[in-house]
């Protein structure tokens, strides 16, 4: 192999090595904040302000642990737009549902990293009240403001969500 073909690709991988790492940083936000009184109406009122991410919007460049915390993240605006809607309609009643998509979203999330032979998420490793206090201890956007000049598209409802009415 000659030195200017050599050289050619040494270049190539570097280049690709730290163009990858800048785009790939932190492609999804994560984790999505936990539902509160003082958050709750910008919640719902951005919803469709807020990033989704279609799988055919994903690209095959993303490490599978941005793949599944995509997954989460849609999975809990779909929860998000049902808490939000008509047939839940009071304001705490909202609060609570919204709460217990996030658990349930972000327990699926934990399910599925454990299902892969990667390392899984911090908090994943931790179990009950410490699992949410982690994942609230940084959170993305904890307001939820909407991400300007972006429009959601309709989102189907994500299957899986169990409201608990009793335990509002």
């Amino acid at each position: 192999m000659s030195a200017a073909v050599f050289l050619t690709i040494a270049l190539l991988t570097i280049y690709n090595a730290n163009l990858g790492e800048s785009q790939l940083e932190e492609p999804v936000p994560f984790p999505p904040a936990s539902p509160t009184a003082e958050n709750i109406a910008a919640l719902c009122y951005n919803g469709k302000s807020r990033h989704r991410y279609p799988a055919h919007s994903i690209p095959s460049s993303w490490s599978s642990h941005f793949r599944r915390r995509a997954t989460a993240i849609n999975r809990l605006e779909s929860w998000y737009q049902f808490c939000c809607s008509a047939p839940v309609t009071q304001p705490g009643i909202v609060l609570c549902c919204t709460q217990q998509a996030w658990m349930q979203s972000l327990s699926q999330f934990c399910v599925d990293e454990f299902s892969t032979m990667t390392a899984a998420y911090d908090c994943c490793r931790l179990q009950g009240p410490a699992r949410w206090t982690c994942f609230s201890t940084e959170p993305f956007n904890p307001s939820y403001s909407p991400t300007l000049e972006y429009s959601a598209q309709f989102t189907p409802h994500t299957e899986g969500f169990v409201f608990k009415n009793d335990e509002c």
